[in-house]
């Protein structure tokens, strides 16, 4: 659905990032197609399918580790700006107005995840590599809405976070959809995060899907017990 939070699970090497991979176009698919609402997104290249409306986090943290947070996060925006070249070294008007225009959007998607101080120039707006990691995840996925995409990848968000960072992430990712009214298809191997905020989940193995339907489907289902659990010796 058009604003479904979905989960890919499955055990390490099934295929799932390869599966993300395919969808940015980092991989193009040797046969079958891709649709991103209804158009065949054949052909794209990675930079256009984020204008097209995906956005991805990775497994490895991906920030520019040098620039600030707001630094990161006007970089992914980059896109939408509307300014030349010209008119940003001459720094006319309109560059200034939209200067500002960034400068209270990165603000509010800072506001997200409560993170708005660690911009703010009285802190000295922080480098993003000095952050913690937890806020480090968190401002990668601030850094992928402010493409405003129709739908967001996340590559094991809760990979190293604790108990309850992966607690509070998971009401990031309930609000992400009901304030952007947006689509979220999440890789990950926290099964309670996937079983309590995923509303369809897919199991991959060995490249194939193997069942897709609820949690609860999913959890009774003898095929992905097995996959995940190896098959029960015989008494």
């Amino acid at each position: 659905g058009r604003t479904e939070i979905a989960g890919l699970i499955g055990p390490n090497g099934a295929g799932k990032t390869t599966i993300f991979n395919l969808l940015t176009k980092v991989y193009q698919p040797t046969h079958g197609t891709i649709l991103l609402n209804g158009k065949d997104i054949q052909g794209l290249n990675t930079a256009q399918i984020n204008r097209a409306g995906i956005a991805r986090t990775f497994q490895n943290i991906r920030l520019f580790q040098n620039l600030s947070v707001e630094e990161n996060i006007i970089t992914a925006m980059d896109t939408q700006m509307h300014y030349n070249m010209a008119e940003g070294i001459l720094r006319l008007p309109r560059f200034w107005r939209e200067e500002r225009v960034v400068h209270e959007r990165a603000m509010e998607l800072l506001s997200i995840f409560h993170m708005e101080e660690l911009a703010d120039a009285k802190a000295g707006n922080e480098q993003a590599g000095s952050l913690p990691y937890g806020a480090q995840r968190r401002l990668e996925i601030v850094r992928a809405l402010a493409t405003n995409p129709c739908l967001l990848l996340l590559d094991e968000p809760a990979a190293g976070m604790n108990p309850s960072e992966t607690a509070e992430l998971m009401e990031n990712i309930r609000s992400i959809r009901d304030t952007f009214k947006i689509a979220v298809l999440l890789i990950e191997h926290d099964m309670n995060l996937v079983m309590n905020i995923c509303e369809g989940i897919a199991v991959l193995n060995f490249g194939r899907i193997i069942a897709k339907g609820s949690p609860d489907d999913i959890q009774n289902n003898p095929e992905v017990i097995e996959a995940y659990l190896g098959k029960k010796k015989e008494a």
